[in-house]
């Protein structure tokens, strides 16, 4: 059987000399966020028909580093100084804040003095600003780690992007994002007939660019295609620390407070205050889990004015207190009151 002749893409810059990605691999990253990246280099290389791109594996102590999934990867370096003409991307994953040492931020500090550009895969945006390397930047994370991200730093410009890249710094938001993040970088550095058939290869018809979003429109996300409940619920999850009253959602929207709660009954088996109340409940659920904020001001944050009824709407739809939630991840905080239980 003859052989099937492979198609070689001609790449602008064919002369430039292959581009270096150091990926600093944390404890429990995620790996479709990594290897989406690495395969979009390898890709390229065939396409091109040539090593346009090389790549390592640094971690602290050199040796081995475990994914989410419990896929382990051998280092090829512990954390040293790379050529200046290296670009890093951290992969972050399940619990970020234990993965990010002191010592992982002072080698990320030090490279970025050497004018390192430097990114982060998922959750890894937290890495950078912890580090300050993204103070006065447009950024993105996942969406989950939103909520906490921004109660943390405040002097970062978070965005719901998938990808954003400010100058050198680059974020992903992590899953299929950092195919699209890759692409971009492909078409970039070699033109947008190579990252064409990068995507391609991967069968990826859908590129999406940094004026997307990472999540599902909310009628699609709810299952629900009504103009005005998708309006009353978008005008929810932008007042979550100030809840807004039903009445004055109803008028927002040109209705009657009895006609907002028919529609809530008859779409989504709840009402409006019900469903309110959950959204501020997932958000309390996501700075617990990811901050070392105290409860009381996760309290506040999410529109409850006394802690005691917090913990009492907590318990009620999770069958547990804030308390013990935060103490079944080892991070309860000695100064939170066991009695506003």
């Amino acid at each position: 059987m003859a052989q099937t002749e492979r198609l070689v893409i001609p790449i602008e810059n064919a002369g430039a000399k292959p581009r270096h990605f150091v990926f600093a691999l944390l404890d429990r990253f995620t790996l479709m966020a990594f290897t989406s990246v690495v395969e979009g280099l390898r890709i390229a290389n065939r396409m091109a028909d040539k090593k346009i791109y090389t790549w390592s594996l640094v971690g602290e102590g050199g040796g081995t580093v475990t994914s989410s999934s419990g896929v382990e990867f051998k280092l090829d370096s512990d954390l040293e100084d790379l050529p200046r003409d290296s670009t890093i991307l951290v992969c972050g994953g399940v619990e970020v804040q234990k993965a990010t040492t002191k010592r992982l931020l002072n080698w990320l500090r030090k490279e970025a003095r050497r004018g390192s550009p430097i990114g982060g895969l998922c959750t890894a945006s937290y890495v950078l600003a912890k580090a300050g390397l993204l103070d006065g930047k447009r950024a993105t994370i996942h969406w989950e780690n939103q909520d906490s991200f921004t109660e943390e730093f405040d002097e970062v410009d978070l965005t719901k992007s998938v990808f954003v890249v400010d100058g050198n710094r680059i974020t992903a938001a992590g899953g299929t994002a950092s195919i699209d993040l890759m692409l971009k970088i492909i078409a970039d550095d070699h033109g947008e007939d190579l990252s064409n058939a990068v995507a391609d290869q991967l069968i990826y018809s859908s590129i999406r660019t940094d004026r997307d979003t990472q999540r599902l429109s909310i009628p699609t996300r709810i299952g629900v295609r009504h103009p005005k409940l998708s309006q009353v619920i978008q005008m929810m999850e932008k007042n979550i620390e100030e809840p807004i009253s039903p009445a004055i959602l109803a008028k927002d929207v040109g209705m009657s407070t009895r006609q907002l709660e028919r529609l809530f009954r008859r779409y989504l088996n709840r009402s409006p205050k019900r469903y309110y109340m959950e959204l501020r409940l997932s958000k309390a659920r996501n700075l617990l889990m990811q901050t070392d904020m105290s409860v009381i001001n996760v309290a506040l944050a999410c529109g409850f004015a006394s802690p005691s009824h917090f913990s009492k709407c907590y318990r009620a739809h999770y069958e547990t207190t804030p308390y013990r939630e935060r103490g079944s991840q080892g991070t309860r905080r000695n100064e939170e009151p066991e009695e506003l239980e």
